[in-house]
């Protein structure tokens, strides 16, 4: 029998799997929801990875996967007793007979960009990190800090500048921009109308902060903090619409995603760069601002696209069996 090697792309909010041929053919997919261990209950992520496995290998005798590469942030976290064991049940039920190894999403982001061994990987979703790839290992890390500590430029960071901003603006009582409208439409839902009549009225009391400041600093505080980066987009949104504020929010951040390039990376340097994550993918203004300032510091090196999670892991898993003596899922 011919072999085949399996990718799992695993998140917060969604899995995916692909079984391929040593040459990156795919033979089967599937997709299930968040089986992060570190978002969710080991046993639940598990279950959720066994669907989207499941599919991929549908129709195929999975004594044929002769590699298999797990993909995830916070891959550290995947080696806690009851997290692995909870793994090891899915693989036995499966009947994988080969290891499956648990890397970084910078390094899978890496393979599914470029087909070079070194250079440099921007990732830029709900948080953001820059890494220096080596042979499948990572050497370098710049950010990567948690949204607490930095990941700036990030999905989380946007969120929370256009909200910070927001609330000044409001608490300054100034006349509402595109920006402000449409993240404080999307914190108070319906009560939007009413609170941005409130902070404008001439009748409020003077001396205290005005009621639509209120109520949208209230609204934010009772939500998750990560959940700030929802308004990601609509930075995007306004400033694609000619709004400054949200214009100057994104040109920030992209100076501080390539400020994270730059912690890991050698000046004059003319490896590959893949950009990868939600923010880099779906913002075109913060992708340029960054693609922009790339090449003003690197003129010669690729700057591409990552593709699939899952592709870059099955990659792995191909060159894990090409190079045995030197790879690290050996």
């Amino acid at each position: 029998m011919s072999k085949l090697v399996l990718g799992l792309d695993v998140g917060g909010t969604s899995s995916r799997a692909v079984t391929t041929t040593l040459d990156g053919t795919v033979v089967g997919r599937g997709a299930a929801g968040g089986g992060n261990p570190l978002a969710v209950p080991p046993d639940l992520a598990a279950a959720e990875v066994a669907r989207a496995l499941a599919d991929a290998l549908a129709g195929t005798d999975p004594r044929r996967i002769a590699a298999a590469v797990l993909g995830l942030a916070g891959v550290s976290g995947f080696d806690r007793p009851d997290t692995s064991a909870a793994f090891q049940r899915v693989w036995n039920a499966a009947g994988l007979r080969c290891p499956v190894a648990a890397v970084g999403d910078a390094q899978v982001a890496f393979a599914s960009g470029t087909d070079e061994p070194l250079g440099t990987v921007l990732i830029a979703g709900t948080g953001s990190a820059a890494a220096r790839i080596d042979a499948d290992r990572i050497t370098r890390v710049g950010d990567g800090l948690g949204w607490l500590l930095g990941d700036k430029g990030s999905g989380f960071w946007i969120g929370r500048r256009a909200a910070a901003d927001t609330a000044a603006h409001l608490q300054a009582g100034r006349p509402p921009t595109l920006l402000t409208e449409l993240v404080v439409r999307a914190v108070l839902g319906d009560d939007a109308d009413e609170t941005r009549t409130a902070g404008t009225s001439p009748d409020r009391a003077a001396g205290g902060p005005p009621p639509a400041s209120d109520a949208f600093v209230i609204a934010v505080h009772q939500r998750p903090p990560r959940s700030l980066d929802r308004l990601a987009p609509l930075v995007t949104e306004a400033a694609l619409a000619g709004d400054e504020g949200a214009a100057a929010i994104l040109d920030e951040a992209a100076a501080h995603l390539a400020a994270a390039v730059a912690n890991v990376r050698d000046p004059g340097e003319t490896t590959p760069i893949v950009l990868s994550g939600s923010v880099l993918r779906g913002s075109a203004p913060v992708r340029d601002g960054v693609r922009t300032r790339l090449a003003a510091a690197w003129p010669g090196a690729p700057v591409t696209q990552a593709g699939p999670a899952e592709l870059g892991a099955a990659k792995l898993a191909a060159l894990s069996l090409q190079r045995p003596s030197t790879s690290p899922f050996s």
